[in-house]
């Protein structure tokens, strides 16, 4: 079974006390779910598009156990002390085995739909070729 991840996308922040007891007891309540911290950092390096803020990564056993966990009496109970006061986003995903490969994913993808994979990076198979600059447009 692949791990599963709670990948929590934090923007703007306000200093609050609260903030301080969530940390404190966040890791009480991952504990009975196998979940563990692998990154919790406000330094990150941004080397494509934009990332206001920082991201947090907590690994777990599973997705029955992300969800069990996030949905826990004991975590919904500390969830206010970061949602007042940090914005953000927060998911749970599935991680992939330890056998992935990503040519196997592109031969499905090109199976599931030979035309739209057949060679057409900007996806416009079929579409009309640009007009010439100055040409008219009909």
């Amino acid at each position: 079974m692949p791990r599963a991840f709670g990948l929590a996308h934090l923007r703007s922040r306000s200093p609050h006390p609260d903030i301080i007891e969530y940390l404190e007891r966040i890791q009480a309540t991952l504990d009975p779910y196998g979940g563990r911290f692998v990154i919790h950092t406000a330094e990150l390096e941004v080397v494509e598009g934009s990332w206001p803020g920082s991201v947090v990564l907590i690994e777990f056993p599973g997705r029955e156990e992300a969800r069990a966990w996030y949905e826990s009496p004991a975590y919904q109970e500390i969830l206010r002390l970061r949602t007042d006061h940090i914005e953000g986003d927060l998911i749970l995903v599935e991680g992939v085995g330890p056998g992935y490969d990503p040519t196997e994913r592109a031969r499905k993808l090109r199976a599931a739909d030979p035309e739209g994979y057949a060679g057409d990076p900007e996806g416009r198979a079929g579409a009309a070729a640009p007009a010439a600059p100055g040409a008219p447009v009909s």
